[in-house]
């Protein structure tokens, strides 16, 4: 009895090394990397792309590593904007080539009905976004788990100018 405190501390350590040995695992990010660039139209090393949770959803930055690079800013824009066409229509096609059907908070969009979760695609002028919004607890707890694992498995790349932009989730 008195050891069962020592066996759930010892059991929580084991856990929780092994969950941060499991992100250390640089494979399943080569992975992702790879079909990541199978479907991207421009050149993931010449981008950074971050994943910002907001209280209703999140936003989705990918913008070119050189201002001027006129190529990349197109193909991004491009991309982004198709990808938020897709979502509209309930299409994670993408998504579950890249990361897999059982990506976190992957099933649960896909049964959000058209009008339930808003993606709004704004091109910028080094690249583009996508702000993910909705009012229905369930979808933004599923948005938040996405984009948790897109974090995890693509990293969260900082940009500057947008850290100061979305500096609060209140967004």
């Amino acid at each position: 009895m008195k050891n069962h405190p020592l066996i759930l501390v010892g059991l929580l350590v084991f856990s929780t090394a092994t969950a941060a040995f499991e992100n250390d695992n640089p494979e399943p990010v080569n992975t992702v990397r790879q079909r990541s660039q199978e479907v991207a139209p421009y050149d993931l090393g010449q981008a950074l792309q971050t994943f910002t949770k907001t209280v209703h959803g999140g936003i989705q930055h990918v913008v070119a590593k050189t201002p001027n690079n006129s190529r990349e800013i197109e193909a991004i824009q491009a991309h982004l904007s198709k990808m938020a066409n897709d979502f509209r229509k309930g299409d994670f096609s993408v998504t579950e080539r890249v990361h897999g059907a059982d990506m976190p908070g992957l099933t649960q969009l896909k049964t959000a009905k058209t009008d339930d979760i808003k993606f709004e695609y704004k091109a910028l002028p080094n690249g583009a976004q996508i702000h993910f919004s909705t009012e229905y607890p369930q979808f933004v707890q599923a948005l938040h788990e996405w984009f948790d694992a897109q974090k995890i498995e693509h990293g969260n790349d900082v940009i500057q100018e947008h850290s100061k932009h979305h500096s609060t989730p209140a967004e």
